[in-house]
């Protein structure tokens, strides 16, 4: 599942730190295996050369984004999905959302009882003519049971585009394409799911040969790279839609397969938009954690204030919330994992400066909350509180990119662990106002409790 903040940005003229370090070491070690196998082995070193250079370029610009293992049959989907249900039994109150609950298990089980028969769809956009019904049915019809669908109702014009759910169920799909091709045909062949058989059908009456062997070039270079071989032409006569539609006949005679691959798309579907739910039900329960968690970090940093970064990193490292957090996340990893996990975010985030500008901004806003927000112990206790928030939420964000990872890879954190945190810390920013105020109440509590044991002192 994608987090729309985590997405990678791209600028034309800038090179990661991480991608930067790799390519002096990868240039290095080039130069050196070079000098070591001709001056000192005395072994031609041309092809050797050439095959480190490969496997160089590969590792440079290899992905460090951990991928998720998808399952590959219905029934690792299905144990996959009811997974998901368990988890949301486990962070829902009980009998709260059980509606809710209901309908996730009803819709899997729609799924998994889906066993036909096969069904396909030919479809096309407003205003296209499409071929006889009964014909097509006749052409492509075997001795397995089919059932056909039939629609030219995609709008010309959509403000979402979004392909519709009595389309995506289709086991197999033709859709038909005018010539010239239009625009808004282009957008919906975009939106037809890349695991679902399908082909497009163009309506071509040109009779001459090389005309629509020109024409196909053309289409080739227009539609994407899927449809490069599923391009059935129709010349606007049903005498020739059964050898026409020969290839989608042939993919009809596995209609267990067929059955089972839908069964897939939809449960990975499925998966999907639970996955969306499930993580806005973890954000929520980690947002209550991560601020009962900054103030007790608060607390202590300002009962006993430590003037090293490097020492109040720790103490965020080692910060109360990680066991909670793994348990929010399905997390099986060990606790020295988390503790590092977590020192290392927090190491990047000291050396980002998070403890410095939150220093600094608290000074700035000295004006609005009194005398008491001048001294050291205070802005270093409230800085230590937006530490463990930033902390917090970049773990919470690798967390959520590395979950259902048994073990997660810690040489790839290393790489990411300033990005997470500098995208963290920018989402923190926004709501800098929300932490002031919650601040100023934590100070208002902390003044209160500093007058009674005052007072109880002054009375003994």
């Amino acid at each position: 599942m994608k987090i729309p903040y985590l997405q990678a940005s791209s600028f034309p003229f800038s090179i990661p730190g991480n991608q930067l370090t790799k390519g002096v070491f990868l240039f290095g070690s080039i130069a050196l295996s070079q000098w070591l196998i001709t001056d000192l082995i005395h072994v031609p070193a041309g092809g050797l050369g050439i095959v480190a250079c490969g496997l160089g370029v590969w590792w440079f610009f290899k992905p460090l984004s951990a991928r998720f293992d998808a399952p590959q049959t219905v029934q690792g989907w299905i144990n996959r999905c009811q997974l998901v249900l368990k988890q949301f039994e486990d962070l829902e109150e009980e009998g709260i959302n059980t509606e809710e609950q209901k309908a996730r298990v009803s819709n899997l089980n729609k799924i998994i009882d889906r066993n036909g028969p096969q069904s396909i769809a030919v479809v096309s956009s407003s205003g296209v003519v499409l071929p006889d019904k009964e014909l097509v049915q006749a052409a492509i019809s075997g001795p397995n049971p089919l059932k056909l669908s039939w629609t030219s109702s995609l709008p010309l014009k959509d403000n979402s585009w979004l392909w519709p759910q009595t389309l995506f169920e289709q086991d197999l799909l033709v859709y038909v394409l005018p010539i010239p091709l239009r625009a808004s045909d282009l957008l919906w062949l975009e939106k037809v799911p890349e695991d679902q058989q399908s082909w497009v059908m163009v309506a071509y009456q040109d009779s001459s040969i090389s005309n629509w062997t020109e024409q196909l070039k053309a289409l080739n270079a227009q539609l994407p790279q899927r449809w490069s071989n599923r391009i059935l032409r129709w010349s606007n006569s049903d005498k020739d839609l059964y050898k026409l539609l020969n290839p989608v006949r042939r993919v009809l005679e596995k209609p267990r397969y067929n059955l089972d691959q839908t069964r897939q798309r939809l449960l990975a579907r499925l998966h999907s938009s639970w996955q969306s739910d499930l993580e806005q039900l973890r954000r929520k329960k980690f947002r209550s954690i991560q601020q009962k968690t900054q103030w007790v970090v608060a607390g202590a940093v300002f009962a006993s204030p430590v003037p090293s970064t490097d020492l109040l990193a720790l103490s965020v490292a080692n910060g109360l919330m990680i066991k909670e957090m793994a348990e929010i996340w399905s997390c099986s990893w060990k606790p020295e994992t988390l503790q590092v996990i977590a020192k290392q975010l927090a190491t990047a985030a000291v050396a980002q400066g998070v403890v410095e500008w939150s220093g600094h901004a608290l000074l700035s806003a000295a004006k609005l909350h009194g005398g008491g927000w001048i001294a050291a112990g205070t802005v270093q206790a409230l800085s230590g509180a937006y530490l463990t928030r930033v902390v917090g939420r970049s773990m919470a964000d690798w967390m959520a990119l590395n979950n259902g990872v048994a073990e997660p890879d810690l040489d790839v954190l290393k790489k990411q662990a300033s990005k997470l945190v500098a995208q963290a810390a920018e989402q923190e920013r926004l709501d800098w106002g929300g932490f002031i105020k919650q601040a100023s109440n934590w100070m208002m509590e902390r003044n209160a409790k500093t007058k009674i044991e005052t007072t109880f002192l002054e009375a003994i």
